[in-house]
């Protein structure tokens, strides 16, 4: 059986940005699994302009913009990883998501999200979930918020607290259900 190929999709791109510490934890947890192909996808390294028009209305892409189409047209499922800003999610997430449609149908997307403060991202997360429907992907109804990220992972991405592990199994447990569901139903030879 092929492995699966799930990216990680790391929605900030801020100074001093607390996300990629989960984005590698999340990451290296889906490598673990042995059934998993993963890389981070930093908008970081893409710094996409303002969205005048979707991929495949354009004659003339931004550099990066067709490689990462490639890269979630490819993807069996996705994991984003967000922070919250002043409740809601980055704009540059939402720039980044606007450029592609197709490549997200039918997809199965677990979202993590980031807080420096006690709830996680909650608000983030319910509005990430709307964007991704609307999107024509699949959210998973297990979520992966952090609050204070910066007291709870340390920068290579390491949990402080033990509990972390356990939600992060639980939460990619049901990623790679649904992914694994959603590809035996588009693909019955894998």
């Amino acid at each position: 059986m092929n492995p699966l190929y799930i990216p990680v999709i790391l929605g900030s791109v801020r100074r001093g940005r607390q996300s990629p510490r989960v984005a590698r934890f999340l990451a290296e947890r889906l490598r673990r699994t042995g059934r998993v192909e993963t890389e981070i996808l930093d908008l970081a390294e893409y710094d996409f302009p303002i969205m005048e028009e979707r991929l495949h209305q354009r004659d003339d892409p931004p550099p990066g913009l067709r490689e990462f189409a490639s890269r979630l047209a490819r993807a069996d499922g996705i994991v984003i990883v967000a922070p919250e800003y002043n409740n809601g999610y980055p704009g540059v997430l939402k720039n980044a998501l606007d450029y592609f449609h197709p490549e997200y149908k039918r997809k199965p997307v677990g979202i993590a999200t980031v807080s420096s403060g006690a709830f996680g991202g909650l608000n983030c997360l319910a509005q990430l979930r709307l964007v991704m429907f609307n999107l024509g992907a699949a959210p998973i109804p297990a979520a992966f918020p952090v609050p204070r990220v910066q007291d709870n992972f340390d920068e290579e991405g390491n949990p402080r607290e033990p509990m972390f592990e356990k939600w992060a199994e639980d939460f990619l447990n049901e990623l790679l259900w649904f992914t694994e569901a959603f590809t035996a139903r588009k693909r019955p030879d894998r």
